[in-house]
């Protein structure tokens, strides 16, 4: 088998099939799509991969926006390429879910035509929700992610990057329920909902002195009562709270909850407080697959470096729960110049911009070829399996 002909098989197959990427990801840039929304990105992937001849399951694994299509077949290694393609409110594709989407499309397209030749098998999954809604943990608990061989995708960034420093993250709902009372004339008979949700705050922010250099914790209000002359009866806040692991995560969580309850109490109100399912664990990057994806990349031109203090891109995933249950990558490849970053309207403009294109086609050149790795390459399977059982040895918080 001569692999690197192969290669440029796939190279020259994405290669052919960049006006249909490239439309693709601009269509998701300029429709976008908040969690569960997904619609339009979720047909257009549909339609193009039913077109490129894989046989698509739509609204899959119970999500309304969440797809399979598959290719190959037989027990050959299956490998899981990852789509997302949901935005951010305001900003749209300030994280270029519109690049993850379209690089997908064409590492799915390019190694499924040569699924039969290699024996392998692929599925293209398109996870709604990683913004915050954690659609492939959902995907995962109904077996999205089973027998599956590894699992990758790109993620757009300043730099090309072999993974983003990613770390736990749970998002915690709060609401304050007091007693409204005419803030002029009888501000006595009031129990201040708002000032619980800011007590709230500030103890918090006071705790952030305190805690360790690699966790995080940010918040909004996000009700602080209708009219200045009411004292508020109702308020409610929306909380990340992030930690290297899920399992240092827990005792953070009980910190954060502590300072919230204080400030309810300090007002006289009661609190309510929902963490929202589910939690995104760390992101376990396989470094065998990672060292493949590498030296693929490198053949489009592509220099992904570790990351390093000087070139990071810190962030949570629900790409990190799929990591535990199969070996993983979540590369960042450069679409902005250094220093602009994800989650900016700055980054939205460059998403859709030249080297966003470029990185649509880099990746899944690199991507495909990682694909034929994996598929032609039983020790690095093997390697690479080994690599998530080290990394999983012990007691750990579930994942689904």
């Amino acid at each position: 088998m001569d692999l690197t002909s192969l290669k440029h098989r796939v190279a020259e197959d994405v290669r052919s099939r960049a006006d249909v990427l490239l439309d693709v990801s601009h269509q998701i840039h300029e429709r976008p799509e908040l969690n569960f929304e997904e619609r339009h990105a979720h047909d257009v992937l549909c339609a193009a991969l039913d077109v490129g001849g894989l046989d698509v399951e739509p609204h899959a694994y119970g999500l309304d926006t969440a797809f399979a299509a598959r290719a190959g077949d037989g027990d050959g290694p299956l490998v899981a390429v990852i789509c997302e393609y949901d935005a951010l409110p305001e900003i749209g594709h300030a994280c270029g879910h519109n690049i993850i989407a379209a690089a997908g499309l064409g590492a799915g397209l390019a190694a499924a035509a040569l699924a039969e030749e290699l024996g392998g098998r692929i599925v293209v999954l398109g996870t709604p929700a990683e913004e915050g809604g954690g659609g492939k943990v959902l995907m995962g608990r109904q077996g999205a992610f089973d027998d599956v061989a590894a699992a990758m995708m790109i993620h757009p960034a300043d730099a090309d990057l072999t993974a983003m420093d990613t770390i736990a993250i749970h998002q915690l709902e709060v609401s304050y329920d007091g007693r409204e009372a005419h803030a002029a004339a009888h501000p006595e008979l009031g129990l201040n909902a708002l000032d619980a949700a800011v007590l709230g705050y500030v103890n918090v922010a006071a705790l952030r002195q305190h805690i360790g250099p690699d966790e995080r914790i940010h918040g909004i209000i996000t009700d602080g009562g209708a009219k200045p002359n009411i004292v508020p009866a109702h308020a409610a806040a929306h909380w990340y709270v992030r930690s290297p692991s899920l399992a240092t995560l827990e005792p953070l969580k009980e910190r954060v909850s502590a300072c919230l309850s204080a400030g309810a109490a300090a007002a006289g109100c009661t609190m309510h407080a929902h963490w929202n399912d589910p939690p995104y664990a760390d992101m376990l990057d396989n470094d065998p697959v990672v060292e493949a994806f590498r030296a693929n990349a490198a053949q489009v031109g592509r220099d992904h470096r570790r990351p390093d203090p000087r070139a990071r891109v810190v962030g949570s995933t629900d790409m990190g729960n799929v990591s535990y249950l199969t070996p993983s990558i979540h590369p960042m490849i450069r679409v902005a110049p250094p220093g602009v970053s994800i989650h900016t309207a700055a980054f939205t403009r460059h998403a859709a911009g030249a080297e966003g294109d470029a990185a649509v086609i880099d990746g899944a050149i690199a991507m495909a070829a990682t694909v034929l790795d994996l598929w032609a390459d039983e020790d690095l399977r093997r390697r690479a399996a080994d690599d998530l059982r080290r990394a999983t040895e012990g007691d750990h918080p579930p994942v689904l």
